[in-house]
């Protein structure tokens, strides 16, 4: 069994990936450390996880008992993250982070960038993986199977909605769900922090199109829905445009490609790992809906799903349930 130690174990996607890490055939659970809620039981925080009679770890403690060969889930911000990440890997551990710290090729240093679809082999081999956002996620699982058409590729339309659990478990008053409820909300209209990971790893497959990214707030608990437009300069062929994403999704047991008359669905990708796609193409315009749950594939999920690549074990142990189970 390989022990994997949580740091900022309070979080949303924090207690998802303990949810998922309970019921792994191998890993175990090491420290849940967290500074805000220490000592206190989990139960009483996180209530899927009350059948786990577990109290936070204070801090330190991850640092105090990690060894050779652990695993470590940095879970707090990206300032933490920067502190925490080269002390675990220095003992032998590998890291996935969950901040934005490493996602970007400036600030990455050794840090593979941890989507799966596009990254699987460089993720196997690494020790320290930055886990992509939510947004970028399922932007990228959107687009990316599109670089054989980047040279036609004038403009890219981004509009995504996300439950408020993105916001996290300390957010501003304008995310708290008396602020939300009833309301769809535009924000990062000046510019979405996460923008730039999308817009790297789309250069790094050739697609350099100016891109405009909407993000909305809507009031669910989780799951995110991003409505993806590229505009070609001349209309592409139907057939090469499904044949691409079948072609970059073959072998990927998370994203699931739907029919012509089926849409994707918050619902159906709820408690899972997984993402759904529904593509086609209009005149000169490919349109891409993309569905997955924030919590999931948008964090916890594909976290699990990188931990599993990096130490070698099945990439969908813990994550074959398709429903939330507790």
């Amino acid at each position: 069994m390989t022990r994997v130690h949580v740091v900022g174990a309070a979080g949303y996607a924090a207690g998802e990936l303990i949810r998922l890490l309970v019921r792994h055939p191998h890993f175990e659970l090491g420290a849940l450390e967290s500074g805000s809620h220490a000592g206190q039981p989990l139960a009483a925080n996180l209530p899927l996880l009350r059948a786990l009679e577990r109290a936070f770890d204070p801090p330190g403690t991850a640092d105090a008992l990690v060894g050779t060969g652990d695993a470590v889930v940095l879970g707090g911000g990206a300032a933490s993250a920067r502190e925490l990440a080269p002390k675990f890997l220095a003992k032998g551990a590998r890291v996935v982070d969950l901040s934005d710290a490493f996602r970007l090729h400036a600030d990455a240093g050794e840090a593979v960038y941890g989507l799966p679809e596009r990254h699987r082999d460089a993720i196997a081999g690494a020790r320290l993986v930055a886990n992509p956002g939510c947004y970028p996620t399922a932007t990228l699982l959107a687009l990316l199977p599109l670089g054989p058409f980047a040279s036609e590729i004038e403009q890219l339309i981004v509009d995504a909605k996300s439950g408020i659990t993105g916001a996290g478990r300390n957010p501003a008053t304008s995310s708290l769900f008396g602020e939300v409820d009833g309301d769809v909300r535009a924000y990062g209209l000046g510019g979405h922090r996460h923008q730039p990971e999308i817009e790297q790893e789309l250069a790094d497959a050739g697609i350099v199109a100016p891109l405009v990214f909407t993000p909305h707030v809507v009031p669910l608990k989780r799951g995110l829905l991003a409505d993806c437009y590229a505009l070609l300069r001349r209309a592409p062929s139907e057939d090469a445009i499904q044949a691409a994403y079948r072609k970059a999704y073959a072998g990927n047991p998370f994203v699931r490609l739907l029919p012509a008359d089926r849409a994707p669905s918050l619902i159906a990708v709820a408690g899972s790992n997984d993402a759904e796609l529904h593509v086609s193409s209009h005149a000169r315009v490919v349109r891409v809906l993309c569905a997955l749950d924030n919590l999931g594939k948008g964090a916890a999920g594909e976290a699990l799903q990188n931990l599993n690549l990096m130490y070698g074990y099945p990439e969908e142990s813990a994550l074959e349930n398709r429903a939330i189970v507790v």
